[in-house]
């Protein structure tokens, strides 16, 4: 069961519930992966509807691996996610937020 207050987001892949959660690790890795110069920049996209497939996929595999998945982007690239690319974004963009969300705080 995912604990969206320590930033984590259930997400079924293959027919098996998973765990995402963006570490440290996780989040410095995805920063270097999407060429991106600050995270913030990342969230804005997300936020403003402007993000990618891409940016979608290399979320998924960061969030995996800081839940503790030993996965690459090939694995996940031939997955499938129940709900499809849809829920697979919402997923991405919830890592996102609680990835940024300070317990208690509006």
């Amino acid at each position: 069961m995912a604990n969206p207050w320590t930033g984590e987001v259930a997400l079924t892949i293959n027919g098996e519930r998973r765990v995402l959660k963006l570490t440290l690790g996780a989040l410095a890795e995805l920063e270097q992966e999407l060429d991106t110069r600050s995270l913030v920049e990342l969230v804005q996209r997300f936020e403003g509807g402007g993000y990618s497939s891409g940016d979608v996929m290399a979320l998924i595999v960061a969030g995996l691996r800081g839940g503790g998945s030993d996965v690459t982007r090939a694995d996940v690239m031939h997955a499938e996610i129940e709900g499809g690319p849809l829920a697979g974004a919402r997923a991405a963009a919830e890592l996102l937020a609680r990835a940024f969300m300070v317990p208690g705080g509006a």
